[in-house]
């Protein structure tokens, strides 16, 4: 199983924009916060492994 690893970049309603940081993109991954932590904002770092984000 692969790991990513992501910022967040905005949060707009019910979504979150997500910027992967492992690796050089300019896109962004548009993500329904109900599959994120409760507790993301704006610049928190995460982690994709599993089918799970969590906080790092």
């Amino acid at each position: 199983m692969e790991t990513w690893f992501y910022e967040v970049v905005s949060i707009d309603g019910d979504y979150a924009n997500l910027k992967r940081t492992d690796m050089e993109t300019d896109d962004l991954k548009l993500v329904a916060r109900a599959l994120l932590p409760a507790e993301i904002m704006e610049g928190t770092k995460l982690k994709y492994e599993m089918m799970q984000y969590e906080i790092i």
